[in-house]
């Protein structure tokens, strides 16, 4: 069943990380994500990941940023190239667009199904702290390609600008 409000469920088993991301992800689940990607940085015996976004319906550019920051921590980590399991084509062509085969390999259907899944519990984050990742998920978005960039520098500068002109951060 496919909800409009985003979550985040998981699931390790026998070495392999599923995260799956379900309605529609947003910013407000950056903290929640990159929890998970501090976390998989750490984790020992992880051998592959799995990003499954068949329940998505969207997906923002936050957390998309923050999908790439997980790919970045278990790079050199996992066996193989993380996955993404996507049938949506609009989502499909959105992670094409921003560079993500470079990070990951894409596919319509997941080699195996886990049926445990847990939900994550969305890690809360005052203004600043969201206005700080979200910098973050757009500086990496921007690395990823040179369409990136263009799309998201005026963020980026706006953002920057708040931090050096707002001592506690400003509006967002």
């Amino acid at each position: 069943m496919i909800t409009n409000e985003g979550r985040v469920q998981a699931a390790f088993d026998s070495g392999v990380f599923v995260l799956k991301l379900c309605g529609d992800v947003r910013l407000t689940l950056c903290s929640t994500l990159d929890t998970q990607a501090q976390q998989l940085a750490r984790t020992p015996g992880l051998h592959s990941l799995l990003v499954d976004l068949r329940e998505a319906t969207n997906v923002d550019s936050t957390a998309l940023g923050f999908l790439a920051k997980v790919a970045i921590a278990v790079e050199g980590r996992v066996l193989y190239k993380p996955t993404i399991v996507v049938d949506n084509p609009d989502v499909q062509r959105m992670l094409e667009v921003m560079g993500f085969a470079q990070y990951f390999a894409m596919l319509k259907q997941p080699f195996t199904e886990i049926s445990e899944l847990c939900d994550l519990p969305e890690i809360p984050a005052d203004r600043e702290e969201l206005r700080q990742r979200i910098l973050e998920a757009h500086r990496i978005l921007m690395r990823m390609s040179e369409h990136n960039r263009e799309q998201f520098q005026p963020l980026v500068k706006m953002l920057e600008a708040q931090e050096e002109t707002s001592p506690g951060g400003g509006e967002i």
